[in-house]
């Protein structure tokens, strides 16, 4: 297992990897001992060009753990276009599995890829902010730094 850590506007993040892919990254606060690898340093140069505002879509293997049910999630969420945000709802549709919201809501909130699977782009129905693991403030500042005008982006 390689790790590495960077400083991002949120506070360190920590970037955790196998042979195979990116198996994690999270909000952390305090960085530990890292073991980097050339696909951690590659993850690390993504996320600090995505926190720059010049990158807004991430070209990474994944690796991450999880069910069958929850990777179907995620790889849904990967298709959420930057700067926009949808439902729960949206996403258990576009599964086709529309009865499966609340299902969809917990394999979101287990989301072991911050940023990268953008869980954060993921909104209650009536529009508000709903969990986020790494804490309401931080999906609220990711939701704002990818609202920014998209001319700074070419």
């Amino acid at each position: 297992m390689f790790s590495q850590f960077i400083d991002s506007p949120l506070g360190p993040v920590q970037i955790s990897a196998t042979d195979h892919g990116i198996s994690a990254i999270s909000f952390v606060t305090t960085p530990r001992l890292a073991v980097p690898s050339a696909l951690t340093e590659r993850a690390a140069t993504q996320l600090l060009a995505y926190f720059a505002g010049t990158l807004t879509q991430f070209d990474l293997p994944l690796a991450a753990q999880g069910t069958t049910f929850q990777h179907q999630v995620w790889r849904e969420l990967c298709n959420v276009p930057f700067g926009t945000t949808c439902s729960y709802g949206d996403i258990a549709r576009a599964i086709s599995n529309i009865k499966a919201v609340r299902a969809v809501g917990a394999a979101n909130g287990r989301n072991p890829v911050a940023i990268v699977v953008p869980c954060h782009r993921v909104i209650g129905a009536n529009g508000t902010l709903t969990g986020y693991a790494g804490g309401l403030d931080k999906k609220a500042w990711l939701l704002k730094h990818e609202q920014r005008p998209q001319a700074l982006l070419c």
